[in-house]
């Protein structure tokens, strides 16, 4: 090397040393072999903006003393280096990139410096190693690191401020309450262009997707938001887990609702979507440890509590059910559902004063909420009161005009009790606000087969199929026509009908005995009892603890909106239970409902929602006119979708 380089004297003597040494491979001997070297200083390592090195200076000539085996001194002088024969030390330029550098920003300064250093760009070691280089061309092929939706400010664009996120967010909700799901979707994609890494308008938009019944599309947005949020927002899980849960992928929807807790065990809707989802498969052991754990880690909640107070109401236990009901409703005292649950307990056990109060609760914790006016209405029918329940329900209709089910349950009440014209003007009516719901054209055909109206009936059957002939609705619609075609003598109509319902619904106890009954009034009593054989094999049995039976009440999401679930609101209405009653029949004796409770109705909707008691008949009429000017946009959709669907879907017979 040229900083040890010498004459050839000293090379030689050198050389004389080290292989003396090397003859004497006893490690006891290196001891006396001692060497003193004196490194020349070196001059100062190059920062990143100088391009040569500064002058070496000389050096006067060093001595390097040896001590050899015999102790003798040899003193070995070396020559002058100079500055060409000095080994250059360098160190690595470090290029510093500033936020600006990120974006496309670059000042003067840098410009300059990058300029510099193009000259020596031959010289310089890279700043990256291979494995860097490795690793960038890795993150860019995995969203995971680097999200693919992100935005690329141009240079002297700022990004904006959240509350523009917060504010997006709302103008959506707007939207969204208004049907108009393509504006709100390109506002929530803007959004992830600008946030990629807060969940919530993945949220919205997976939500906005599943009701316009695109899971495809619904899932490619959650899974991209998880992928952005880096697996950490439980929110995005959970809505995945509720979306495959729909679609009825139970594995998946598993494994995401596990992630979702993984992610916050005290994300509580986590823990309940589980454990309602392994109810309604039947592992209800599952399902009370999962709602333990919620209650473990997240404290008292008002879902959790009366999810609890179900089971044990399916348990027949109901002094533990009402203690979970007042946790539920301690946990939240405006939980319109928790109240409307508990009251359904009190009606099971004919507790009417003290089912009152609780829908007295309920009403007064949600004052519009159509369930709690629809259901307190229904029950104040069902038990005679039938001018007070006309009352409740035309409540819940001027605060909710846009119901369908109110109308319908009103249209039924007033043809058991008033007169038909009457109640063919409500169905009307309903079946304006919501041409697309199955149960009010099936109330509907089943009054006007009642009237012998058969081919009105036979038509509006058929407009209840066309909207859709796959779901529960469709399987009562079919045994419903099944029986008006067997007491018009079409038995194998009748037949095919009752095989067609048992096909979308092979669990309904009602169909199979029908179409048992209608086999033993023919004479085929062996077919009959084939027929009854074969709904007990194919009936699904949950096998779990004994004391765990199946009671009057479902278990139900306890969302105020799925509470319908466990009154089959938007299915039936309440009063078909008993459309098989004759008219004339005489209902029970009606109680003094209004100085019962001392709950004074009429003061409360004067003040909470500003209405008239006197003037309900007439806000009744005045909404119909005003639905029948909205329905117009309606209507033209009705017909075009009547030229495309108009005929009996093929059933699966």
């Amino acid at each position: 090397m040229n900083l040890f380089s010498s004459s050839s004297t000293s090379s030689a003597s050198n050389f004389s040393v080290f292989s003396h040494s090397s003859q004497n491979p006893n490690p006891s001997k290196f001891h006396h072999f001692k060497s003193t070297i004196k490194i020349p200083h070196l001059p100062p390592p190059l920062s990143s903006h100088q391009s040569s090195p500064p002058p070496i200076p000389q050096q006067k000539p060093q001595s390097l003393n040896c001590t050899d085996k015999n102790g003798s001194n040899e003193q070995i002088e070396t020559t002058t280096m100079s500055s060409d024969e000095l080994l250059v030390v360098r160190r690595p330029v470090m290029e510093i990139i500033s936020v600006e550098d990120e974006v496309g920003d670059v000042t003067e300064n840098d410009e300059r410096a990058s300029e510099e250093e193009e000259d020596d760009d031959d010289e310089l070691p890279s700043s990256t190693s291979p494995i860097d280089e490795r690793l960038s061309k890795f993150a860019k092929k995995m969203p995971i690191f680097e999200p693919e939706m992100r935005v690329e400010l141009s240079p002297g664009e700022v990004k904006p401020l959240l509350v523009n996120l917060d504010l997006a967010l709302y103008r959506v909700k707007i939207l969204t309450r208004k049907f108009q799901y393509d504006e709100a979707q390109n506002i929530l994609q803007k959004c992830i262009l600008y946030w990629p890494e807060d969940g919530r308008p993945y949220v919205a938009l997976g939500k906005i997707l599943s009701r316009q019944s695109k899971p495809t599309e619904a899932r490619a947005v959650y899974e991209k938001g998880c992928q952005a949020t880096q697996g950490e927002n439980p929110y995005i899980w959970q809505c995945w887990a509720v979306l495959e849960n729909n679609v009825g992928n139970i594995r998946r929807a598993r494994e995401l609702f596990d992630a979702a807790t993984v992610a916050d065990k005290k994300h509580i809707a986590a823990w309940h979507g589980w454990a309602v989802l392994e109810l309604k498969e039947g592992n209800i052991k599952k399902a009370r440890n999962l709602l333990g754990k919620g209650i473990k880690y997240c404290g008292g909640n008002e879902y959790v509590y009366q999810t609890l107070a179900l089971l044990e109401v399916r348990a027949s236990r109901y002094e533990q059910a009402r203690y979970l009901f007042r946790q539920a409703t301690k946990c939240n005292p405006n939980s319109c559902a928790s109240w409307l649950a508990w009251a359904q307990l009190e009606m099971q056990q004919e507790n009417n004063r003290a089912a009152r109060q609780l829908f007295e609760k309920a009403v007064q914790a949600s004052p519009k909420n159509r369930f709690a006016w629809h259901v307190w209405g229904a029950f104040e029918a069902n038990r005679g009161n039938i001018e007070f329940g006309r009352k409740l329900l035309k409540i819940g209709h001027a605060v909710n005009p846009r119901d369908p089910v109110l109308l319908q349950s009103l249209a039924l009440l007033e043809y058991k009790y008033s007169t038909t014209n009457l109640a063919r003007a409500l169905f009307r009516k309903a079946s304006q606000v919501d041409p697309r719901h199955q149960p009010v054209w099936i109330a509907w055909g089943w009054m006007e087969w009642k009237e012998g109206n058969i081919e009105t009936a036979r038509e509006l059957y058929e407009r209840a199929l066309t909207i859709n002939s796959s779901t529960e609705s469709a399987a009562r619609c079919l045994q419903a026509w099944g029986v008006l075609e067997q007491r018009a003598g079409n038995l194998s109509a009748a037949r095919r009908l009752f095989r067609a319902s048992l096909n979308i619904n092979s669990q309904s106890y009602v169909t199979w005995m029908t179409w048992a009954s209608l086999e033993e009034d023919q004479g085929n009593s062996i077919r009959a009892e084939e027929i009854r054989n074969l709904y007990f094999q194919q009936r699904t049995e949950v096998a779990d603890d004994a004391s765990w039976v199946t009671g009057f009440l479902d278990i139900i999401d306890p969302a105020i909106g799925s509470i319908k679930r466990l009154l089959n609101l938007d299915e039936n209405s309440f009063y078909l239970s008993g459309t098989n009653e004759k008219r004339d029949e005489q209902s029970s004796p009606s109680d003094d409902v209004e100085n019962e409770t001392g709950f004074d109705l009429d003061g409360f909707i004067s003040v909470k929602l500003l209405l008239d008691p006197s003037k309900l008949d007439v806000q009744l009429e005045t909404s119909t006119e005003q639905v029948e000017l909205k329905t117009k946009s309606w209507r033209r959709a009705w017909r075009s979708e009547d030229k495309t669907a108009k005929t009996l879907p093929k059933l699966g017979i």
